[in-house]
């Protein structure tokens, strides 16, 4: 039943489903995810959810969808507010939300899947009537998967077709999907979207979040806009463009009585003017044609070309997704590309064991410091020379360690990027985030290396700590490294680099300085929307 049926405007319709009413959301380590945000989520609507990665939108959704507490603020209905302890009673009230990463049971059929998410299958239907219930309800929305077969052995849009198949057999009013289009082919787009149409038609409520310019304003008949954390936009669809909503989205307010919500990129530091490097010829790292696949077997970089040259920082912006990951995975021996070369000073590396590459110059900071990067069990003696454990200098007859040696290289270590610890015996679990940053960035740097491969260095950490190792970047790019600087944080990318791309969908949409960049440009290459004169090109 849905809940707003007991509370009717005049007209006999609900005013709105739900609100959130000052909604704000401080994680533990003091991040604000979310502040102060007010916004109505109105009955047979599609409301687009705009914004960068970091912007707050998941953290909002998954408050409404009773995945997690707000800290401060409240959701209310119009018989009253509302809170949810569990996302099993947000769908007792009638909320579902359908993650990015699906939550299915591989080994386990599309109906055993559904089933599963009821307390009690079906009231305890057999299971053959269960899938008589799912066939209505596949015939009734327009989606249809196999019933019988592994999920595991679907394709990716099946897969994601059994995850609203099961949200809309809990008869939910609101259905909420986290960037349902990022795994999609375009064929398959085109079907969600005459989907959500119909659910739309039908008397349903839907929050689509994305980044894409041209799919919000395509499917979509209100669009909120999120910045870092506070809501800087609620527009009409019809009434909004690219330029518009691309503007909202990168730093410039454009609502009537709402404070301009300026950029910090006085936090970040400022090269000073220096020689440009010479650009010709092949650079330190030249990669040429590189196809990549992601883990869903979709092509995840596309034909892509490029060059990074001694001395300066190539930075690679763009909303988290777009391959960026695919991409230094493919450089740095994590994953086998497709086709293409790539060289470190004229030596392939395409296909090559990461111990290889890392000879040949290379360091590299990954984006996930507790995956890649470090073990945290281990010391940050042991973590300090993981990929250079062979140097001479660590080891001694019969190849064995000599931890006096290595020892005496960790205080150096801790002392020259400020690693606060009580010794090189400490597990580098018992570091603060900052500080196990800093350990990674001082073990790669400390390989003397021609080309730094930098992955999000600066994700989850504090000003200060962010600033140290921005400001060791630049301090490496002026001693004439190549690096490469891959950053979900547009004003890091802005700040630092030399020369930037904006990748989206595996591709470069651009490529130039950041001077030549105006903050409109970027937001619509970011959304996947060419300007004008690019298109006419």
């Amino acid at each position: 039943m849905n809940p707003t049926a007991q509370t009717t405007e005049p007209g006999g319709e609900p005013k709105y489903f739900i609100r959130a009413e000052g909604i704000t959301k401080v994680y533990s380590d003091g991040t604000v995810a979310v502040k102060d945000v007010d916004l109505e989520i109105h009955p047979r609507e599609i409301l687009g959810l705009l914004g960068e990665n970091g912007a707050g939108k998941t953290t909002l959704t998954k408050i409404l969808s009773g995945l997690l507490p707000p800290t401060k603020g409240r959701v209310v209905s119009p018989r009253g507010p509302v809170r949810f302890g569990s996302p099993r009673e947000a769908l007792e009230f009638g909320i579902g939300m359908v993650h990015q990463h699906f939550a299915l049971v591989g080994t386990f059929t599309a109906a055993e899947n559904v089933a599963l998410s009821h307390r009690r299958p079906f009231g305890r239907l057999r299971l053959s009537e269960a899938k008589g219930r799912l066939e209505e309800l596949m015939d009734a929305s327009g989606l249809h998967v196999p019933l019988d077969v592994p999920v595991e052995r679907l394709a990716v849009g099946e897969q994601q077709r059994v995850e609203i198949l099961k949200v809309l057999s809990r008869d939910v009013d609101l259905l909420i999907l986290d960037e349902p289009t990022s795994v999609l082919t375009p064929l398959e787009v085109d079907e969600l979207f005459a989907l959500l149409r119909r659910l739309k038609e039908g008397g349903k409520s839907i929050i689509l979040i994305t980044h894409k310019l041209k799919e919000v304003l395509a499917i979509t008949d209100r669009i909120a806009v999120l910045r870092r954390g506070e809501l800087v936009g609620d527009v009409e669809a019809a009434q909004t463009s690219p330029e518009k909503l691309a503007r909202l989205m990168v730093g410039e307010a454009l609502i009537a009585g709402k404070e301009a919500i300026e950029l910090r990129t006085e936090e970040l530091p400022r090269h000073e003017a220096r020689r440009e490097p010479r650009r010709e010829g092949p650079g330190v790292l030249h990669v040429e044609g590189l196809t990549v696949r992601g883990d869903a077997k979709k092509i995840a970089v596309k034909d892509l070309s490029f060059d990074v040259y001694a001395g300066e920082i190539f930075g690679i912006a763009g909303v988290e997704g777009n391959g960026q990951t695919e991409l230094v995975e493919a450089l740095t021996g994590l994953r086998v590309p497709v086709k293409g070369t790539a060289t470190i000073r004229g030596v392939e590396i395409l296909g090559k064991d990461p111990r290889e590459i890392y000879r040949l110059g290379v360091a590299h900071i990954p984006e996930d410091r507790w995956k890649r990067g470090l073990i945290l069990q281990f010391t940050l003696a042991e973590n300090a020379i993981l990929g250079v454990q062979r140097w001479k200098e660590f080891r001694g007859p019969l190849s064995f360690l000599r931890w006096r040696k290595i020892r005496e290289h960790v205080r150096a270590l801790m002392k020259r990027f400020g690693i606060q610890a009580t010794g090189p015996g400490a597990p580098a679990k018992s570091l603060s985030g900052g500080n196990q940053q800093k350990l990674i960035v001082g073990r790669e740097l400390s390989k003397d290396p021609a080309i730094i491969i930098a992955a999000q260095p600066t994700r989850g950490l504090d000003i200060s700590a962010a600033q140290y190792i921005r400001a060791l970047l630049l301090e490496m790019r002026d001693a004439g490294r190549a690096i490469l600087l891959v950053s979900a944080d547009l004003d890091e990318v802005l700040a630092l680099s030399d020369r930037m791309a904006i990748m989206y969908e595996g591709r470069f949409m651009t490529v130039g300085s950041p001077a030549g960049l105006d903050r409109q440009a970027i937001g619509m290459y970011m959304g996947g929307v060419v300007s004008a004169s690019k298109e006419g090109a």
